[in-house]
C-alpha cells in the first residue's frame, strides 16, 4: 500500500518531505481494559483459550517485566504522553483528576505533525469536554465514549453494549453491533482509508472490554460456561464461576476480534510494515480468585499483579530479530519515545519524556539497564466522601508509591519484597535489607520533589463559551474529588455534592441549565424516568453559585432569588435555567438541588450555553 513513487528530480525535491512520510511504518496500539497478565492462554490460563493472542505472542517481542499504573486513566495518560501521571495531570479515573494538561502534547500530536493519519477508537477516559476530547488532542478520526465504562455518567444515557451511541468526530452517532466489534471495525475502516490515501496511520484502539459491567456476547458466554462446568473447576464457587463466565467471555471476543484484525492487516498488505503493539491497562480484575500467573494482587493494588501486564510488539519489516522475551524493567511511559524513534519522528519542540526509548533494545543492540528504577504512583479513589475535601484520597502522596529495582519491590515506603525468592510477596524483609531500602528510597523522594507541585494541581473540567464546544454538557464525573461516575448512581439518586472547575473563554451572557437526568433520558428533576425506573427525589429548589460571576445589584434581585441564583423546582420541571453574565477567566461552578426532609445534592448534569454564539 505504501509504494515509493518515481518522479522527476525537481518534483522529488518539492515533495521529498511527503515521500519520507510515506516511507514510515504504520502504528497500531491496542489496549484492552482490565485484562491482566493471566488472561492469555499462552500465560497458562486454565479456563480461557486465546488462540489469536497466542499467535501474536509467538510472533512478537515480549516485554516480560513491563509495568503500568494499577488503574486505567493514569496508564492511558502515560501511554499517550510518555510522562508520569503526576506530571501530565491524569492521576485518577474520575473526580476531576482524569485530565491530561491541555498544554501537554500527546501521541496523536507528534504523529499528526509528522504527516500521519491519526485515529482513536473505543475508550477515551481522559476528558469529555473541550479541550480534552480526542479531536482537541490531535486525533483526526475518532469513535469514542468518554469515561470508565460505556454506561458511565457522561456517556449517552442507556447504552447497553449493543447498538450504542458513541461520539464520532464530535457528534453523537448510533452504531450497530456489539461494542468491541464496533471499535475494531471502525479502526479497520480508518486504516483502510488511510492506506488508500497512501498515508501512514497511527491508530489507537482501546477496548472497553472486559471492564464491567460484564456483558459478553451470548456465544462467548456459553463457551466459557461449558468450560467451567467441568469437574476440575468444582473448587470454584458459583458466584466466581458466574463472574468468570461473563468476564472471560468478553476476553474471548477480544481474541476473536484480534484474529480478524490480524487477517485484515495481512489481506491488505499492511502487516509487514505496521508496528503492532498489544497491551493492557492494569492488572487482572479477577485473577486472585482463580488464576493469577504466580503473582499477588489485582487491579487498583500495588502488588505485582496490579501493574505487571503483557506487552507484545510486532513489526516484521523492522529488523527486530526473532520473536523473544525481553527482560529488564520497562513501563508504559516507554512506548511513545520508542515509537517516535522507530518511526524516525523528531518532535517540533525539545521534549523530555519520563520514559525511555527501547528502540535499540528491540533491535538487539543493547539491554535495559539492570540498575533501572521505576516508580509507580497514582491517586486513590475518594471513597464515600459526599463533598470535596482538602484531605481527599485523590491527593497524591509519595508514600503511596511502589518502587521497582531489579527484583526488589518497595511498597508504600514501609514494605520490601524480593521477587527472586518470594514471588507471592508474602515476606516483608524491610528490616533485613536497609541498604536496599536506602537505594530505592532516594529516587522515590527525588522524584517526588520534582512532581509534588504539579501532582495535585486540579485541571479545569472544561473551557466554556468557545466555538469548539457550545453548549457544553458537564457531568458529575468531573466534580472535584467526589466520585459519581456510573449511571447506576444517578438512577439511585446518590446524595453527593460537588463542583466543577471551569474556564470562561469569553465574557458574556450564559444560560446555565441544571438537570438531574441528561436531556436524552427525558426525566423530571424530582421524578423517575419515563419508564418508571430510577428513584424519585423530593426536590423543590435549585441553587447555583459561580465564584467570579457578575452579581446582581440589590435593586435587581427578585424575591425568590439568592443573589439571583435560586429558583423553585416544580414537579414537571426537567431542568432549571439561570441566565447570568460571566467574566472571562477561571471559576468554580457550584449547584444544589434541595428538598423535603433536608435532602440535598448537586445537579448531576449542567448544560452551559453562551448566548449569541461563541465566535
Amino acid at each position: 500500500m505504501k509504494k515509493k513513487l518515481r518522479v522527476p528530480l525537481f518534483i522529488g525535491m518539492l515533495v521529498g518531505l511527503s515521500l519520507s512520510v510515506i516511507a514510515r511504518p504504520n502504528v497500531l496500539v491496542i489496549m484492552t481494559d482490565d485484562q491482566g497478565y493471566p488472561e492469555i492462554s499462552a500465560h497458562g490460563n486454565p479456563v480461557l483459550q486465546t488462540p489469536n493472542l497466542d499467535r501474536l505472542h509467538g510472533q512478537s517481542l515480549r516485554l516480560s517485566d513491563y509495568h503500568v499504573a494499577p488503574m486505567c486513566t493514569p496508564t492511558r495518560g502515560q501511554l499517550l504522553t510518555g510522562l508520569d501521571a503526576a506530571r501530565n495531570g491524569a492521576v485518577n479515573v474520575s473526580s476531576g483528576r482524569a485530565l491530561i494538561r491541555a498544554e501537554v502534547p500527546i501521541m496523536a500530536n507528534y504523529f499528526g505533525d509528522a504527516g500521519y493519519s491519526t485515529g482513536v477508537f473505543g475508550k477515551w477516559h481522559l476528558g469529555a469536554n473541550y479541550p480534552y476530547r480526542p479531536q482537541d488532542r490531535g486525533f483526526q478520526e475518532s469513535v469514542w465514549y468518554p469515561s470508565s465504562s460505556i454506561p458511565s455518567v457522561p456517556a449517552y444515557w442507556g447504552n447497553d453494549y449493543f447498538d450504542d451511541v458513541y461520539m464520532h468526530n464530535g457528534k453523537k452517532k448510533q452504531f450497530k453491533g456489539y461494542c468491541a466489534d464496533v471499535f475494531f471495525d471502525e479502526a479497520k475502516r480508518f486504516m483502510m482509508e488511510s492506506a488508500k490515501k497512501n498515508k501512514p496511520f497511527m491508530c489507537y484502539l482501546a477496548t472497553n472490554t472486559p471492564h464491567g459491567p460484564f456483558i459478553p456476547k451470548e456465544e462467548d458466554r456459553k463457551v466459557i460456561a461449558d468450560v467451567l462446568a467441568q469437574p476440575k473447576f468444582d473448587h470454584l464457587n458459583d458466584s466466581i464461576k458466574k463472574r468468570l463466565t461473563l468476564y472471560l467471555g468478553m476476553i474471548r471476543n477480544i481474541d476473536w476480534n484480534m484474529g480478524k484484525l490480524m487477517k485484515f492487516l495481512e489481506d491488505e498488505n499492511l502487516a509487514k510494515d505496521t508496528i503492532l503493539i498489544f497491551k493492557t491497562d492494569n492488572g487482572s480484575l479477577l485473577g486472585p480468585q482463580y488464576f493469577n500467573a504466580g503473582m499477588r494482587g489485582k487491579k487498583t493494588e500495588i502488588w505485582e499483579g496490579g501493574h505487571r501486564v503483557p506487552c507484545f510488539i510486532r513489526w516484521p519489516k523492522g529488523n527486530l530479530g526473532e520473536p523473544r522475551d525481553i527482560g529488564g524493567l520497562t513501563q508504559v511511559q516507554d512506548i511513545l519515545p520508542t515509537l517516535l524513534d522507530l518511526c524516525k519522528i523528531k518532535p517540533k519542540k525539545k521534549t523530555t519524556f519520563d520514559g525511555i526509548s527501547l528502540a535499540s533494545v528491540l533491535k538487539g543492540k543493547k539491554k535495559v539497564s539492570e540498575d533501572r528504577i521505576l516508580i509507580i504512583n497514582y491517586s486513590r479513589m475518594p471513597g464515600f466522601s459526599n463533598y470535596p475535601s482538602p484531605h481527599s484520597q485523590t491527593q497524591m502522596r509519595a508514600d503511596q508509591a511502589a518502587v521497582l529495582w531489579k527484583r526488589w519491590r518497595l511498597l508504600e515506603d514501609r514494605e520490601l519484597y524480593n521477587l527472586a525468592t518470594d514471588p507471592m510477596q508474602t515476606k516483608n524483609v524491610i528490616i533485613q535489607h536497609p541498604e536496599v531500602v536506602a537505594k530505592m528510597r532516594k529516587p522515590l523522594y527525588e522524584w517526588w520533589e520534582g512532581v509534588k507541585d504539579l501532582a495535585n494541581e486540579a485541571q479545569n473540567a472544561a473551557i466554556i463559551g468557545t466555538q469548539y464546544e457550545n453548549p457544553t454538557k458537564l457531568s458529575a464525573t468531573e466534580w472535584l474529588d467526589v466520585f459519581v461516575d456510573q449511571q447506576g448512581q444517578i438512577r439511585r439518586g446518590v446524595l453527593k455534592n460537588g463542583y466543577w472547575l471551569i474556564d470562561v473563554a469569553r465574557a458574556g451572557q450564559y444560560e446555565i441549565e441544571l438537570r438531574r437526568w441528561p436531556k436524552e433520558a427525558d426525566g423530571t428533576i424530582s421524578g423517575t424516568l419515563p419508564d418508571g425506573s430510577g428513584t424519585a427525589l423530593p426536590i423543590n429548589q435549585a441553587m447555583l453559585f459561580m465564584s467570579g460571576h457578575n452579581h446582581l445589584k440589590i435593586s435587581e434581585k427578585k424575591s425568590y432569588q439568592f443573589e439571583g441564583l435560586t429558583k423553585r423546582v416544580n414537579p414537571k420541571d426537567k431542568g432549571v435555567t439561570f441566565t447570568m453574565n460571566l467574566k472571562k477567566g477561571p471559576t468554580a461552578l457550584h449547584t444544589w438541588f434541595k428538598g423535603k426532609d433536608g435532602i440535598m445534592l448537586s445537579a448531576y448534569y449542567v448544560y452551559v450555553n453562551r448566548q449569541g454564539g461563541a465566535k
